[in-house]
């Protein structure tokens, strides 16, 4: 979600002045090989990406990260030779993430986060509004067909247990269906670019199992609430929930 620089300072990628290119607009124009470098471990740092997982491949990657291939493999051979990731050969191969180097990690995330860590607060209460807004139309618009998707949806994120791939997915696929109930495709869009915003331009949420624990009864009470068309309920929950992705960025820069 964004579209202020993200964390890391810098001009905006591209585009005119204020222009927005949407939820996967890169954070900033990386110039440099250690930037690139800086990104990643903060992104490793808020557990966007968790050790043991696979990196995206590197095309993906590259342009999320609005860089090209060769600045994106010079990046990762550093993160390799500093023990933060791993490249694997042979069917299973690709870039796997490992729990690199403390001091290093630390130093990294404050380069990435303190230059713009006031807009960054903005973002996250921005986020939080925006997300009670959602919630609590959904709660005052959901129809059938709303009502039935949702129960589906907090059903597989219990039934994925923490496993983080299916908490993910699940996750998202849940919040969705919120935003789908309030019936408002502006919205729906809204949300998307300040998930971004807020996670440093990408378009996932951090994952820890203390996360998918925290998450869960608040998934309930929100269902729950757009169920009972509660709508004043729904906005303080989905608030408060939404605080989990801001508190996991805040984490690693405390770490720091």
């Amino acid at each position: 979600m964004r579209h202020h620089d993200e964390p890391g300072a810098g001009a905006q990628a591209g585009g005119e002045p204020g222009a927005d290119p949407g939820p996967l607009r890169p954070v900033r124009r990386l110039t440099s090989v250690a930037a690139v470098v800086d990104r990643l471990i903060t992104a490793i740092a808020v557990r966007d990406f968790t050790p043991g997982e696979r990196l995206p491949p590197q095309r993906e990657l590259a342009v999320l990260l609005g860089v090209s291939r060769p600045t994106l493999r010079a990046a990762l051979d550093e993160l390799a030779a500093s023990g933060h990731v791993e490249t694997r050969r042979g069917r299973a191969g690709g870039t796997w993430v490992r729990a690199g180097d403390g001091e290093r990690t630390s130093a990294a995330v404050a380069r990435t986060l303190l230059p713009t860590w006031a807009q960054l607060e903005e973002s996250f209460d921005l986020r939080r509004l925006v997300e009670a807004t959602i919630a609590r139309t959904a709660a005052e618009r959901h129809d059938a067909a709303d009502d039935v998707r949702l129960r589906e949806r907090l059903a597989a994120y219990e039934a994925a247990g923490g496993e983080e791939e299916a908490s993910r997915s699940t996750d998202a696929d849940l919040h969705r269906a919120v935003c789908a109930a309030a019936h408002n495709s502006q919205l729906q869009e809204l949300s998307r670019q300040l998930l971004a915003r807020v996670n440093l331009g990408m378009p996932r949420e951090p994952f820890t199992r203390a996360d998918y624990d925290r998450a869960l009864p608040q998934h309930r009470a929100l269902v729950a609430a757009v169920l009972a068309s509660d709508a004043e309920r729904a906005a303080a929950v989905a608030h408060e929930h939404f605080a989990i992705t801001e508190d996991r960025v805040r984490a690693a820069l405390g770490g720091s």
